[in-house]
């Protein structure tokens, strides 16, 4: 098996920048979250935000690649913002609360506070991409563009051996109504998904219902599976392609 290469922007210089926390009180949720927060030297409005923002950094390196990528000029200097996951398998699984508390709590919050309101960029993987876009579809206002990788949107002919998840019902009832849907409130599109995960189909259907309802979709079949390392090489040059759309 072919030894598979570090990205390009890991030995790439680094805009200068700094780490800071916040502190995000949600109510839908009845939680607390403490997310923390890269910002660059340079004075910006704009904001990516990353479920599962935590593991994005420590395995996939998100903070060195978006100070690499500034610094390299190759997308506008963004705070990053990486958010904590909590109780993941209930939230991120398309589940109403959480979706109002980013909708209309935390992303407010974040706006407020780093870009006057600017809407945002947000980047999930599986339960975290589904999640994302569980959230735009009901609270469209505070996103600006979704990059979506090998995300979770489960549907009974591709995904019966998910069946035993506790909420893949849910899952699948609020897929099919998207995937059935006429329209949406579009916002510029990537999605990745590996070519060997099962995931795959689900993705291409999904794909192909977001651009019947004018979401100009970016869809990438990419190597590898449902791991870090595929997200990891994926963000360039499919994460920055979308950060030039929306930030040219």
């Amino acid at each position: 098996m072919e030894r598979r290469r570090d990205p390009d922007w890991w030995t790439l210089p680094a805009a200068a920048g700094s780490w800071s926390t916040l502190d995000l009180r949600v109510k839908a949720l009845r939680a607390e979250l403490q997310a923390r927060v890269w910002s660059p030297a340079e004075a910006t409005g704009r904001v990516l935000v990353a479920h599962d923002g935590p593991d994005y950094d420590k395995h996939a390196d998100l903070g060195r690649y978006a100070a690499a990528s500034i610094c390299a000029g190759r997308i506008q200097p963004c705070h990053v913002v990486l958010l904590p996951a909590g109780d993941r398998l209930q939230w991120y699984a398309a589940l109403p609360a959480y979706a109002r508390g980013l909708g209309l709590e935390i992303l407010p919050q974040l706006s407020e506070r780093l870009s006057g309101g600017r809407p945002v960029v947000a980047i999930g993987a599986s339960l975290g991409a589904l999640s994302l876009l569980h959230c735009q579809r009901r609270h469209p206002g505070p996103f600006a563009g979704l990059f979506l990788q090998s995300g979770s949107f489960f549907q009974p002919r591709f995904d019966r051996q998910e069946s035993g998840f506790a909420r893949y019902l849910p899952i699948v009832r609020w897929t099919g109504r998207v995937v059935r849907s006429s329209g949406g409130p579009a916002v510029p599109t990537t999605m990745t998904c590996g070519r060997l995960e099962e995931n795959l189909a689900n993705n291409r259907s999904m794909a192909e219902a977001l651009r019947g309802q004018g979401y100009p979709v970016s869809f990438a079949q990419i190597e590898g599976g449902h791991d870090w390392p595929a997200w990891r090489d994926a963000l360039d040059p499919h994460l920055t392609s979308l950060l030039r759309r929306v930030w040219p």
